[in-house]
């Protein structure tokens, strides 16, 4: 009687000891593939899809939180009643830049810079890989506006996810032309971007007016709100309530990366990005000489810039975002 007595407790614990570990467990992540995406969905549930037709460039939309709730704007993809219009070309979550040996694959139509506007266009769907980690491999065309063929990237991106967060790993090294070096430019309209939801905006002033808003942008060196626009900083988080719950979205800059720490085009309106080509716009009182942060791959070279976009609950302290870096860094 005592010894089976021992046995069914010895049978307890041991099933109680594996509790934890089944509760941890990360949520499978499930890639599909269709005509003009990738649907990316963790525990069964859609975290955003990577769209390669339909406008100047891929971008991931929509993005959304572990408990679903959207994190980025829906303009230009949806309209959305409520939402501004400013920026048509900032499509939720992309990687393009304003200029490429000259030509702009950042903005569209007659914005922004001088440059004819070019396309970033998909060629091929390389590897989805669906489990614990969701892994999509693509290849792109940069082309400018008459098809001539300016630089291809070879991109990588992970999906994984808990509970309460999200991780999405963004790798992309991009090829120049065996016969011409490729130039990217200084310009701060660029690069590592995502456009967060219109209530994550933090306040602002705008054309001498005071626009209100809940949401809050914060580097790892404390500057805040406006005050982290155009500073350097191993990462920068942007977060804002929501419906009783506070959602945080942060992006680390690979410590190998071209001129690590990066500068924020962080925005009070929701762009929010990393560029490492924007010295002049971010340091313009250091007068630096025309081209000094231009960045020259060489002909037949190639660059690989890598970035972690960590969405999870909380400010950066509660969200506990300084210590999801160093696992970035440590390659967790």
């Amino acid at each position: 009687m005592k010894k089976r007595l021992l046995r069914s407790l010895w049978l307890v614990a041991g099933f109680t000891a594996l509790l934890p570990a089944t509760r941890a467990a990360a949520p499978a992540v499930t890639l599909t593939p269709l005509d003009d995406r990738v649907r990316v969905e963790i525990g069964g549930q859609l975290f955003t899809e990577y769209i390669f037709k339909g406008a100047s460039r891929p971008y991931l939309y929509p993005v959304n939180a572990a408990d679903g709730t959207s994190l980025v704007r829906d303009f230009p993809m949806k309209d959305t009643p409520g939402e501004d219009h400013d920026h048509k070309h900032h499509r939720a979550l992309m990687f393009v830049h304003s200029d490429v040996n000259k030509i702009d694959f950042w903005n569209e139509g007659t914005s922004g810079t001088k440059f004819p506007k070019g396309n970033t266009v998909n060629d091929g769907i390389v590897e989805t890989k669906s489990g614990a980690v969701g892994v999509l491999r693509v290849k792109n065309r940069w082309l400018s506006p008459t098809g001539k063929l300016i630089a291809t990237d070879d991109t990588t991106i992970r999906f994984r996810g808990t509970a309460d967060t999200r991780t999405l790993d963004y790798e992309v090294t991009l090829h120049a032309q065996p016969d011409t070096p490729l130039v990217l430019g200084d310009n701060k309209d660029g690069t590592m971007s995502i456009r967060v939801a219109q209530w994550m905006n933090a306040p602002r002033k705008e054309k001498g007016k005071d626009i209100p808003g809940a949401g809050t942008i914060v580097t790892a060196h404390g500057d805040r709100n406006g005050a982290a626009w155009g500073k350097r900083a191993p990462w920068c988080d942007y977060f804002a309530p929501k419906d009783g719950k506070t959602y945080g979205i942060a992006i680390f800059d690979h410590p190998q990366n071209l001129r690590h720490p990066t500068w924020w085009m962080a925005r009070e309106y929701g762009l929010f990005a990393a560029n490492p080509f924007g010295q002049k716009d971010f340091e313009p009182a250091a007068k630096h000489p025309p081209g000094q942060g231009d960045y020259t791959v060489p002909a037949g070279g190639t660059l690989t810039l890598r970035y972690r976009f960590y969405f999870h609950r909380g400010d950066e302290k509660s969200g506990q975002v300084a210590d999801a870096y160093a696992a970035y860094v440590a390659g967790k």
